[in-house]
């Protein structure tokens, strides 16, 4: 039960952050931080896909009722939810399926959480802009922004990740 709560607590907060803080931020008009995608990254990885799914979903539709985006993050939170479990297997080869974790620094380490959230943040940003932009006109402009919107996630998650394992 309280599981529950801290998740809905995490949810409501994530989602109150990237549309009223995260959205307005554009670092030389081009990065901004895709910080919501943390509730996914750190969801226990012994749920089933199908729950992430739901709940990535529910997250990707918040942000876009609030941001006014059309179903775009709805899309692509869904699609990173699905794709989730590979990346995990992909990036700890070592650790058996069947075991149950929380995906962080603790329970994987430092270079496979980071290759861990590299890809997933580089697919999310990806996904995300080539359907915001709907064409590859300006690709330099394109790749820019993707590499910027994703090292700013990256380097939140980061320093979220480690104030939470200071505690």
């Amino acid at each position: 039960m309280i599981t529950y709560l801290q998740k809905i607590e995490w949810f409501i907060g994530l989602v109150l952050l990237q549309v009223l803080v995260l959205n307005h931020m554009h670092i030389n008009g081009y990065a901004t931080p895709f910080f919501f995608i943390y509730f996914i990254l750190k969801y226990n990885s012994g749920v089933s896909r199908n729950v992430l799914m739901v709940w990535a979903f529910l997250l990707g539709l918040s942000v876009d009722i609030f941001g006014n985006t059309p179903g775009m993050n709805a899309a692509v939170t869904t699609m990173l939810a699905f794709m989730r479990g590979s990346i995990l297997r992909l990036v700890t080869p070592l650790r058996d399926s069947t075991e149950d974790f929380e995906p962080g620094v603790k329970a994987m380490g430092v270079s496979p959480f980071f290759r861990y959230i590299l890809l997933c943040t580089f697919l999310f940003c990806a996904i995300l802009l080539v359907i915001d932009t709907f064409s590859f006109f300006n690709l330099p402009v394109l790749l820019l922004k993707i590499l910027t919107d994703a090292s700013i996630t990256i380097v939140c998650i980061l320093c979220v990740e480690a104030i939470r394992r200071k505690k």
